[in-house]
């Protein structure tokens, strides 16, 4: 069975990491899946070289989050191709650190440029093709809840206010039939943060199931978020962090 047969979607930042392994999940639930790179052309190929040689339909664009204009463009190609939009995945991000003595306001607004403002032209922009029944799902971090270290005010900052975004947003979208949802990963082993890294050791002993998350596993939620069994679903909060913000 595949519950997302017959729709399309766009993945933001999907050539590695958790956004690769979104794209992967749903095109392996049946959906045509567009994903986006700012300068990983060759990953964003394989990942789509992959969806393609397992039966699935890809399409890779490139896009800056933080570009207005690009995230605009990505969106309304993904809709061309595929006839339509029904599932928009708001992944791509970065992670701007700092002391709050030290971080300067290019970085600062970076991040909220990114990690803020780059989804809402997406939702902004997708909510002109997405019908009743549509899907956004936004990527943020349970760092958002609980926050362990110095030097990341520019991330927390921005990522708290995309739980902001996705709360107003499901609300203005709601009466379309269209939910919005944020998935708020912990620590998950990836290139950026991996289980081998300089934090590890504070992340698995203040996790009560004491390892690191992976990319498949954020992917299975998002996955749920973007098929009929969520449908009444909106407007959440949903971390997937084994309980690191507990």
């Amino acid at each position: 069975m595949q519950p997302l047969a017959g729709r399309s979607a766009l993945v933001t930042g999907a050539s590695r990491g958790i956004g690769a392994a979104i794209a992967r999940r749903l095109a392996a639930d049946g959906a045509a899946v567009a994903l986006t790179h700012s300068n990983s052309a060759a990953a964003a190929e394989q990942v789509a070289a992959e969806i393609t040689v397992s039966g699935g339909h890809a399409l890779v664009l490139r896009s800056d989050a933080g570009d207005p204009e690009q995230i605009r463009a990505a969106v309304t190609a993904t809709a061309t191709e595929f006839g339509g939009l029904d599932v928009l995945v708001n992944n791509a991000g970065t992670v701007e650190s700092g002391h709050l003595d030290e971080l300067s306001l290019a970085d600062f607004d970076r991040a909220l440029a990114v990690n803020v403002r780059g989804p809402f032209v997406a939702i902004q922009e997708a909510s002109k093709y997405l019908q009743a029944g549509g899907r956004i799902i936004n990527i943020g971090t349970s760092l958002a809840d609980h926050l362990p270290f110095q030097h990341m005010i520019a991330y927390i900052t921005s990522k708290t206010a995309l739980a902001g975004l996705t709360r107003s947003a499901a609300r203005d979208l709601g009466p379309r039939g269209i939910t919005v949802n944020d998935v708020q990963p912990g620590a998950v082993d990836t290139a950026m943060n991996p289980a081998a890294g300089p934090r590890a050791e504070v992340l698995q002993a203040t996790t009560p199931l004491g390892r690191f998350g992976t990319p498949d596993e954020i992917a299975n939620l998002v996955a749920h978020l973007a098929g009929p069994e969520a449908a009444f679903v909106t407007g959440a909060i949903l971390n997937s962090d084994g309980g690191f913000a507990t």
